[in-house]
């Protein structure tokens, strides 16, 4: 008996040490999985989201959602699936345990006795709780915060130091961070102090029963039965409390991710798209409206029509409407009001890779992916040779800066294209979208890093890449406007002129 007692320890140890290797592998694994999907989820939702949505929200925020809150979630799902079902099964078993040995020993009032405090362990974790939910939701908005300062002041490097803004950029970044700590701070008050309070309730539990058992003249071997049952219920409360403290935490991530996860997708696929084709490019605009804010119109009861092959100059003051006004043809926007039609297709019945494929859009600040040059140039049509991606870069006088680049075409640009100069992203810029070829094309101040002699060249190619082309160019330079066959001026929202430069 008493070798196969030394057997069967070991053994079961070791059963246990497996079993519970094996569930804290596979419980991480889910989670991991869980996140990595999550994740994914939560990217691809940002993708679909209008540009007022991701423009109206710090990128640092949108960051810390996809990336801390993500994983808050992740620690919480893990943490029920290990304990959700193991803790609360121990707390019934060991409450069964002591109401058997107790009514069997003594009957119903040492049952009493010894779980009158039990009911009293569990105000502490219902009163940490109502805390910790309303602390981690400010605790997470303000990592958000930081993430955002991070975010802002890496991406305006220059003018920090050239404006000498390093101190105030640094107290910035402190007081954001004594924010976050101080959230951090009153979660842990909290979450710490639960421990402790159960502690003592409990030792008040064990303590009542005691002097009742001795009082009843309990037996010894049922006396220890009951107050190892006591301990270890309370110990399930304790990691109950915990995972309570847990499940908080993750419902305050869960509900700013499902900010974003449930934010409707205004701008969408018709159910029936209508067939656009390589259309010619006949734009018009019939009244339309249009406002990022309700009651601030940005563009009032618009109305004009531009002709296929058109090279068209939108002018007037900033904030007058011709950056929303170009945006609403590719339907970056929804028009509240009216309709805008690309050879009578109103934009809103076409399917959004259909319509999106005939433009090619130039920005005024031109955006570089962390990749190779050509990677970058071919975007504009993934499934373009060598020797277009090429000429595409001649076109936009591009090709003989990148030649002397140590790659060449190979060359990596950098984060938003950070190696390279602002003259050379925007003719990179300018022959991604000449190698789209698309039938529309949008230049928004395109020409705005050049210098004149090259501006003066690009300006020669793209009267060549313009022809047959509807063109609307957003600029203020003089020779870039000069040569439009047709002007539209803006001003508080409305097109107050049009006609050609001479007009």
């Amino acid at each position: 008996t008493v070798i196969m007692i030394a057997a069967a320890l070991p053994l079961a140890l070791l059963l246990r040490a497996l079993s519970g290797y094996l569930n804290s592998f596979y419980v991480q694994l889910a989670g991991v999985r869980i996140l990595e999907a999550l994740r994914t989820d939560y990217f691809r939702k940002l993708q679909l989201l209008p540009l007022s949505f991701v423009q109206g929200k710090a990128a640092g925020d949108l960051i810390s959602r996809g990336m801390s809150d993500t994983g808050q979630l992740q620690a919480t799902l893990t943490t029920l699936a290990s304990d959700g079902i193991k803790q609360p099964v121990q707390l019934l078993a060991t409450i069964g345990t002591l109401i058997f040995f107790a009514f069997s020993d003594q009957g119903v009032w040492l049952v009493l006795a010894s779980l009158v405090l039990v009911p009293l362990a569990v105000l502490p974790v219902r009163y940490v709780g109502k805390k910790v939910i309303k602390r981690a939701y400010q605790l997470q908005t303000s990592l958000g915060t930081v993430t955002t300062r991070f975010a802002e002041n890496l991406s305006a490097a220059r003018e920090v130091r050239a404006f000498g803004l390093e101190e105030r950029e640094t107290q910035r970044f402190a007081d954001a961070s004594r924010e976050l700590i101080t959230s951090q701070i009153k979660i842990a008050k909290y979450v710490q102090a639960l421990t402790p309070a159960i502690e003592v309730i409990a030792a008040l539990g064990i303590s009542v029963t005691l002097v009742f058992a001795y009082g009843t003249g309990i037996s010894e071997s049922t006396f220890v039965a009951i107050i190892t049952a006591l301990y270890f219920s309370y110990e399930a409360i304790k990691k109950i409390g915990a995972m309570n403290n847990e499940y908080k935490r993750g419902v305050a991530a869960l509900d700013r991710l499902e900010f974003v996860l449930q934010a409707p997708v205004s701008i969408t696929d018709p159910a029936q798209p209508e067939d656009l084709g390589r259309p010619r490019g006949d734009l018009a605009f019939e009244q339309v409206s249009f406002a990022y804010q309700p009651n601030e119109p940005v563009l009032r009861e618009v109305s004009t029509r531009i002709p296929a092959g058109t090279v068209c100059a939108l002018v007037g003051p900033s904030g007058a409407g011709k950056s929303t006004f170009a945006n609403l043809v590719p339907r970056f926007y929804e028009v509240v009001e009216g309709r805008v039609t690309v050879d009578g297709h109103d934009v809103r019945a076409l399917r959004l890779a259909d319509l999106r494929r005939n433009i090619a859009v130039v920005s005024q600040e031109p955006v570089l992916f962390n990749d190779t040059i050509f990677n970058n140039l071919q975007l504009g049509r993934p499934d373009a040779t060598r020797a277009e991606v090429e000429q595409a870069a001649r076109d936009a006088f591009a090709h003989d800066f990148i030649q002397n680049l140590p790659q060449g075409y190979e060359t990596i640009v950098g984060e938003r294209g950070a190696l390279l100069s602002g003259g050379q992203k925007q003719r990179i810029a300018l022959a991604r979208a000449f190698l789209r070829n698309a039938p529309i094309l949008i230049l928004d101040e395109a020409t705005s890093a050049l210098d004149s002699d090259s501006e003066a060249a690009i300006q020669a190619a793209l009267k060549k890449l313009m022809v047959g082309k509807t063109v609307l160019i957003i600029a203020h330079r003089f020779s870039t406007i000069r040569d439009a066959s047709l002007i539209l001026v803006f001003d508080q929202g409305r097109i107050v002129a049009s006609g050609t430069h001479a007009q």
